[in-house]
C-alpha cells in the first residue's frame, strides 16, 4: 500500500469520527432542551396534595348544601291529594312529583310549569 492510500483512510477515519461526535453533541443538546422543558413542568408533591385537598373540600362544601337544602324542603308541607294530582297529570313517581311540589312551596301551578319547563 502508498502512503497516500493509508494517509487518506486515516483522513475519512477522522471524518468519520468528527461527524459521529458532532451528531453525538447534537443530539445531547436536544436531549438537554427536552429535560431542561420536562423540569420546567413538573409537578411538586406539595401542589399535589394542594391540589386534592382543595377538591375534598370542594365536594364537601357541595355535598353540605346539598343536605342543607333537601333539609329545607322536608320542612315545607305539601298536601297528599296535590302529589296526586302532579303524578296523575304528569305522570311521574309520587318521588319526583314530592320533590317539585317541595322545591315550588307547595304551589301546584308552579310545580306543573316547572315540570314542563323542564
Amino acid at each position: 500500500m502508498s502512503e497516500s492510500e493509508i494517509n487518506g483512510t486515516e483522513e475519512d477515519v477522522q471524518d468519520k469520527k468528527q461527524k459521529k461526535q458532532t451528531r453525538h453533541d447534537g443530539g445531547a443538546a436536544d436531549l438537554e432542551r427536552v429535560t431542561d422543558y420536562a423540569e420546567e413542568k413538573e409537578i411538586s408533591a406539595a401542589h399535589i396534595s394542594s391540589a386534592v385537598e382543595q377538591i375534598g373540600n370542594k365536594r364537601s362544601k357541595e355535598e353540605e348544601r346539598k343536605v342543607a337544602k333537601e333539609m329545607e324542603l322536608l320542612k315545607v308541607h305539601v298536601k297528599k291529594e296535590d302529589i296526586e294530582l302532579i303524578m296523575n297529570e304528569m305522570l311521574i313517581t309520587r318521588a319526583q312529583a314530592e320533590k317539585v311540589l317541595r322545591e315550588q312551596s307547595g304551589d301546584v301551578v308552579a310545580a306543573l310549569e316547572a315540570i314542563i319547563a323542564n
